[in-house]
């Protein structure tokens, strides 16, 4: 019997460590949703949401993992107080009807080399959810050198119908429906 228990301690012991899903903590200051979006065909208004936070699962070996993220609509920045005022009024947000928060949940895709691609997921706001896959242009991990855990990093790109959300504010005049995201985010493994 001690001689079985040593046999299948030993095989234990020499089999692979299987890998595990590891959680990372989206770091708000290092992460940086922008979007840009069209006024009338003339110009191309650019902003920002200030306030985020949410989490990111990755499984390398699996090829596998999600991404749900929070994003605060009250926190919109265009860089003039005017303009984010009345996107978070009932013109366009409505806040007060529909709530200050957006959400982005997915599932990471496109894996090569333990390296994901795309991100297949569905964006939730003013009420209604519709898919949106973001692009990876470039994704890595690196250990944090003051945090002493891994560190990821994303440039992520994606584009969408805001009229397709209820969000047809402009369109009368002339306004293109279409929003270009682009996100820069970080993310730190959980203790």
């Amino acid at each position: 019997m001690m001689r079985l228990w040593a046999t299948a301690l030993l095989s234990t012991a020499m089999a692979p460590a299987i890998a595990a899903p590891v959680t990372y903590d989206i770091d708000p200051t290092h992460t940086f949703p922008s979007f840009e979006a069209d006024h009338m065909g003339i110009s191309v208004w650019r902003g920002k949401i200030n306030r985020n936070s949410g989490k990111v699962v990755l499984d390398r070996e699996a090829g596998s993992g999600s991404v749900d993220i929070v994003i605060d609509l009250a926190s919109i920045d265009f860089g003039q107080d005017a303009l984010n005022a009345w996107a978070r009024g009932k013109d366009f947000f409505d806040i007060k009807r529909f709530g200050s928060k957006a959400t982005y949940r997915g599932t990471l895709a496109g894996f090569r080399d333990g390296v994901p691609s795309e991100v297949q997921g569905e964006l939730t706001m003013h009420g209604m959810t519709k898919p949106v896959v973001l692009k990876l242009n470039s994704f890595k991990c690196i250990p944090h050198p003051m945090h002493k855990r891994e560190l990821c990093g994303a440039d992520a790109a994606a584009a969408f119908n805001r009229e397709a959300f209820g969000l047809a504010a402009g369109k009368d005049y002339g306004f293109s429906m279409d929003v270009a995201l682009r996100i820069q985010v970080e993310a730190v493994a959980a203790k």
